[in-house]
């Protein structure tokens, strides 16, 4: 199955991050994408704290633009996450929706684990998510024709029990759309998002945010794509941008038979 991951700078700017994400999934399916990624707050960034005009329901303009997409195109797309209204709360989900070729919506994930952390003035600063985000609590995968499909968001990528638990639940893909700090990115990420793939034997689809989207906030950018073996089978590097590769589940099939360790676990 060819994937695509999709590279982005976000702003506060609405209308114009939706365009853009629609130029990328058009430009994916035009490479014979079946399944196109976008980033973590592909429609809208702010820095952690800030407030989140735009939240709206599943039911609202960005979701339903990208079903509109999913539908015309004939592609699975995943919308990366988008800030999601909780009903009587200032705080919002950061949420991640799966969408089917027919338009369906196939999985809601509501990120679980939040960024609070003080990385220090030289490693980024201060970030609190709980300020105005709050966490879910549902491990989601999604049944598809193509297999189960794994979804997270960003810091869960620390967490490797949510992974575990979605092998477990028949994941052949987990997704982790995301916005890493410079910092982190550059100790942290390829080497997490290599290690899930290896220790849960999985495709990892990792959409990412890139550069400065403010004075405040900047990402490590790197999407990647990588394969069971913990391959990389695509890196975008630091300039938005879309990036294909062929995900062979036949290879995975063969990865898990030669060497069993989801079937070799004591705990």
């Amino acid at each position: 199955m060819r994937v695509a991951v999709v590279q982005m700078c976000s702003t506060d700017d609405l209308s114009a991050n939706i365009a853009e994400a629609e130029r990328y999934v058009r430009e994916a399916a035009g490479r014979g994408a079946e399944l196109v990624a976008l980033p973590e707050m592909f429609a809208f960034m702010r820095r952690e704290g800030g407030a989140f005009p735009c939240a709206q329901g599943v039911d609202g303009e960005i979701v339903s633009g990208v079903r509109s997409w999913a539908r015309e195109l004939g592609v699975r797309i995943l919308a990366g996450s988008f800030p999601e209204e909780v009903a009587g709360q200032p705080r919002v989900y950061n949420t991640s929706v799966l969408v089917g070729p027919s338009g369906a919506i196939e999985g809601v994930y509501r990120k679980m684990h939040l960024f609070d952390v003080d990385l220090g003035e030289e490693g980024g600063g201060r970030f609190q998510e709980s300020v105005s985000i709050a966490p879910g609590d549902e491990v989601v995968v999604a049944e598809t024709e193509i297999g189960g499909i794994g979804l997270s968001i960003c810091y869960d990528l620390r967490f490797p029990e949510l992974y575990r638990v979605q092998a477990e639940r028949g994941a052949l893909f987990v997704t982790v759309p995301s916005a890493f700090t410079p910092q982190t990115g550059k100790a942290h990420w390829e080497v997490l998002l290599r290690a899930r793939a290896i220790e849960n034997q999985v495709f990892v689809i990792a959409p990412a945010q890139c550069g400065r989207h403010g004075p405040e906030r900047r990402s490590h950018g790197h999407a990647l794509l990588i394969d069971p073996w913990g391959e990389v089978l695509a890196d975008l590097g630091d300039r938005p941008g879309v990036a294909v590769a062929d995900c062979d589940l036949e290879a995975l099939r063969g990865i898990r038979g030669r060497l069993p360790a989801l079937g070799h676990r004591r705990l």
